[in-house]
């Protein structure tokens, strides 16, 4: 996925925003000695590399209005005056902000070695199994992976994560979300300030401390096991994991769920025996929430089994010199019932756009809470110094005309998890989605 091989439709998750969140992942991203000399000009050919970038494959002439000229300018004598890594990093990152756009940013070089290599740093990533969400500034677990040490802990849904290690969530989360109060991606970043203090190294022990149902602080050492899914890497992507679940709910409706828009050789057969599976089912529900995107062609493939008129699409790419359709291709069999999508504001890039263009094709109903509005073709390139840089050279209109970066799509029914809920075991998203198609007639 690198320079030499663009790829029109391709849309990458903005959690790779890694190592630039304040608190995100700290122990894969360390501190950078005093540079040498040669390291230095590196970091010069990287600025100059990611400036140059930006002025010939931005996809808007004008930069959003900004005089990237001038920007080099000013920058160039910032970074000419850096003295490690870290320093040259936030120099590029401030510049890249100037753009007020989502898919600009650096993947900083020791995340493609520690986590695509075994022998590389420490070992490989492991994870407790929680999966989280920041609810009214608390950091609550919305799900724990079973089998997984959370679970073998006893941790449940509905707890709240008040410390990890020796550092307190909420003072962090309060700075954060001051941060970026009024921004589409304040759920993305809140989630991952704590989510990223959850990984680590396989094999690692790491201390939690909890508020569990009954309002009692409870304390565990979890072991760090292999997180869920399979590992997938391709082109100037660092490894991601790959994972999908299948299931009915309800009365007999077909459940679908996946974290990400990649991998088409594993999501896309699993999705096509699932929507054989489910081709009779009163309703079905996909489930989005926390997905971090990917490849548009997978979004067009899916919705295929979903829209049945030919000449339709899911919106429109727009490059510098091109303006490219989603194009839609029905399959021979195609579900005809109701289909609700969950979303929430970790649902990011191609998930935006699968759930905008089937709502604007009248095919879906949207559940869940604002997604995150990063909804920008994009692409990956190494740089001298050996950090990918990811940059956008395409901006995506929905076939109703609505342009989803910076602005999130905005669900038809605005619903979200409560503590009170969780703590219950109940998940009032699906339930909301469960109740719409059970009431359909």
């Amino acid at each position: 996925m690198g320079s030499n091989r663009q790829i029109w439709l391709r849309f990458f998750c903005v959690i790779l925003l890694l190592g630039s969140l304040p608190h995100a992942r700290p122990s894969q991203v360390p501190e950078t000695a005093r540079q040498t000399p040669r390291e230095h000009q590196l970091d010069l050919d990287s600025f100059e590399q990611v400036w140059k970038t930006v002025y010939e494959k931005h996809f808007d002439p004008t930069w959003g209005g900004v005089d990237w000229k001038a920007v080099h300018a000013e920058f160039r004598p910032r970074m000419e005056a850096t003295k490690s890594r870290r320093e040259a990093r936030a120099v590029i990152r401030t510049m890249l902000s100037r753009l007020k756009l989502t898919h600009f940013n650096l993947i900083p070089s020791e995340l493609y070695g520690d986590l695509s290599r075994p022998d590389a740093g420490r070992g490989e990533p492991g994870a407790t199994g929680i999966h989280l969400r920041v609810i009214d500034g608390r950091a609550l677990v919305i799900s724990v992976r079973p089998g997984s040490p959370a679970e073998q802990a006893g941790v449940r849904p509905g707890w709240e994560i008040l410390q990890i290690g020796k550092k307190e969530i909420a003072p962090q989360l309060v700075a954060a979300a001051r941060e970026f109060e009024g921004n589409t991606l304040k759920e993305l970043v809140l989630t991952d300030v704590v989510a990223g203090r959850l990984e680590g190294i396989k094999g690692d022990s790491l201390a939690l401390s909890l508020l569990d149902g009954t309002g009692q602080t409870v304390h565990h050492s979890l072991v760090l096991a292999e997180p869920r899914g399979t590992k997938f890497q391709i082109g100037n992507l660092p490894p991601v994991r790959v994972w999908f679940e299948q299931k009915t709910v309800g009365p007999g409706i077909g459940y679908f769920a996946f974290d990400i828009f990649i991998a088409p050789g594993i999501l896309m057969p699993a999705f096509n025996n699932a929507m054989k599976a489910f081709m009779n089912a009163p309703g079905l529900i996909l489930d989005l929430r926390g997905n971090g995107g990917g490849q548009g062609e997978i979004a067009c493939g899916m919705s295929g089994w979903l829209v049945s008129e030919k000449g339709r699409d899911l919106g429109t790419i727009r490059t510098r010199e091109d303006t490219l359709k989603m194009i839609v291709r029905p399959r021979p069999e195609v579900y005809p019932g109701p289909v609700a999508v969950l979303v929430d504001g970790l649902s990011l890039c191609g998930a935006e756009i699968f759930a905008g263009g089937l709502r604007d094709l009248g095919r879906a109903r949207i559940f869940g809470t604002r997604t995150g509005g990063a909804a920008l073709g994009g692409s990956i390139e190494r740089l001298p110094n050996g950090d990918g840089f990811m940059y956008a050279f395409a901006n995506h209109v929905t076939a109703g005309g609505r342009v989803l970066e910076g602005n999130g799509l905005v669900p038809d029914v605005l619903v979200q998890h409560t503590r009170e809920a969780l703590l219950q075991g109940r998940d009032l998203i699906l339930e909301a989605a469960i109740d719409w198609i059970r009431n359909l007639k």
